[in-house]
């Protein structure tokens, strides 16, 4: 299909600006003063990698920003990819005290960008290679499990070697997220901090049960990273029509920046309601889809996507047909999308896991007028590469098991974390499993048992604003009849 930009360059280019822009040092320095610097802070806990919060503020405050972006990078080597996609208003800025106080949480976010930026962008080192042991350790993929798996055993003297094939590091965080959150600049230089100790890349290469086996005799561990497959099937007719796209893909495109040559329509359709489906919609309507329109088989309050990614879909005028299951594409004589088929649902029994089914209803189906499809269905497991390996064990949904602990796998010499094990969350859960699976690999190869920053603090049960907090029994005036205190009065009886 041809590319409909009614827009010019210079307003796509603001249309991508980013959604939160970078604080100043004069404004980072006015928010971090707000921190309270909890003992015992929510927000450390909240955070997957349990970066110390109120340590990296109060850095900031004193002036002394190298010394807080190494609070923030110790306990989270993607620290600055973290500080744009993480969902904070879910995590640790769901957790700040202030939500309470103020309705108004730190910026925990933004000033973690701050410090990290000023970091990576005065070249300062921010990890140290430990003395070399003589051990191997190979990473398959270089997203964030892997990339944070490499740092923290650099850091203990591993040689470590990095497989992708990709032709940049970063896996997700440098190919599939919104322009509008972060660029491939980020990420790139983000995982050049691992280049300067040592950590050595062979991207653009795909890992065979050739090279797998090679892998297994020259090395002492293998760390597995490999993230998640292609989107899923729709299953329906025209699902391969040149105007339909997988979501990754299409964003991948979006990630050149070469607006001109990235296909969008003048009415998109996007199908499902995560936060990949949202970020395809808004990046269709910023690139001048006159209208955009998310198709979901479930109700709003199902929506899987985060709160604050729903308002940001909303504010950029994308539409939602609720209860509406996809059964067809509809193409013209020459092939090209001309509608998207679909029917109305309703809810029926909850499945095995609790969660409400839906039904199609019979004679329901109607049609959304469009010229591009957009698929963001979610991502099928890596079941055909994982299966190869001698006593991997996936569960039900293709995932590998793991001990939760130290990463380990039912082979010994394998670890695995990221996508390939928890079916696909943030970059920050990945992050943290990378650090576990270091610390397990460690544990495995020379006996120790080491601790890096937030590798075992649990996590905050409730966040601080979700806390149902005990109504105080009113103190009765002196006065107060019996009625007005509710007490009952009875008769005597005599």
């Amino acid at each position: 299909m041809k590319s409909f930009i009614p827009l010019e360059a210079v307003q796509i280019e603001r249309n991508f600006c980013d959604v939160a822009p970078a604080f100043s040092r004069a404004q980072a320095k006015v928010e971090a003063d707000r921190c309270l610097y909890c003992y015992d802070a929510p927000c450390t806990r909240a955070c997957p990698t349990h970066i110390d919060v109120p340590a990296f503020i109060k850095k900031i405050s004193s002036d002394n920003v190298v010394g807080s972006a190494r609070v923030i990078f110790d306990a989270n080597p993607i620290g600055a990819t973290c500080a744009r996609v993480c969902p904070t208003s879910a995590l640790c800025e769901g957790a700040c005290v202030e939500n309470t106080l103020l309705h108004k949480p730190i910026d925990i976010g933004r000033l973690q960008r701050f410090a990290t930026d000023y970091a990576i962008d005065s070249r300062r080192p921010m990890f140290f290679s430990g003395e070399p042991n003589g051990k191997s350790v190979a990473i398959i993929g270089a997203g964030p499990a892997g990339y944070s798996c490499a740092v923290y055993l650099k850091r203990l003297g591993y040689a470590v070697t990095i497989y992708d094939r990709r032709e940049l590091a970063g896996g997700l965080d440098t190919y599939g997220m919104a322009e509008y959150k972060m660029t491939q600049k980020v990420s790139v230089e983000e995982t050049n901090l691992a280049r300067g100790i040592g950590v050595e890349f062979r991207l653009g290469t795909e890992v065979t049960p050739e090279l797998l086996v090679q892998l297994e005799l020259d090395n002492d561990a293998i760390f597995l990273a490999v993230g998640l497959g292609q989107t899923t099937k729709l299953g329906v007719e025209g699902e391969n029509a040149p105007g339909v796209f997988d979501a990754l893909q299409w964003i991948e495109q979006v990630k050149t920046r070469e607006w001109t040559g990235i296909p969008v329509g003048r009415t998109v359709a996007v199908i499902g309601a995560g936060n990949t489906a949202v970020d395809a919609a808004t990046q269709a309507k910023r690139l001048g889809a006159e209208r955009v329109v998310m198709v979901y088989r479930r109700g709003e309050a199902e929506m899987p996507a985060y709160d604050y990614e729903y308002e940001l879909a909303k504010s950029d005028a994308v539409e939602f047909r609720w209860k509406s299951a996809p059964v067809g594409i509809v193409t013209d004589a020459n092939g090209a999308v001309r509608s998207l088929k679909c029917v109305e649902t309703l809810p029926t029994v909850p499945d095995e896991k609790g969660r409400v089914a839906y039904g199609m209803v019979e004679g329901s189906e109607f049609e959304i007028p469009c010229d591009m499809v957009i698929k963001a269905l979610g991502q099928s497991k890596m079941t055909a590469f994982l299966s190869g390996i001698a006593g991997l064990q996936l569960d039900g949904s293709g995932r590998v098991k793991v001990d939760e602990g130290t990463m380990a796998t039912g082979n010994p010499k394998y670890f695995a974390g990221g996508d390939c094990v928890n079916g696909g969350r943030e970059a920050v859960d990945a992050a943290q499993m990378g650090k576990l699976g270091a610390m397990g690999i460690h544990q495995f190869i020379s006996g120790e048992i080491v601790e890096f920053a937030g590798a075992r603090l649990p996590f905050v049960e409730k966040l601080p604003h979700e806390i149902e907090l005990p109504v105080p029994t009113p103190i009765a005036h002196p006065e107060a009849s019996a009625a007005e205190l509710g007490v009952k009065s009875y008769a005597a009886q005599g």
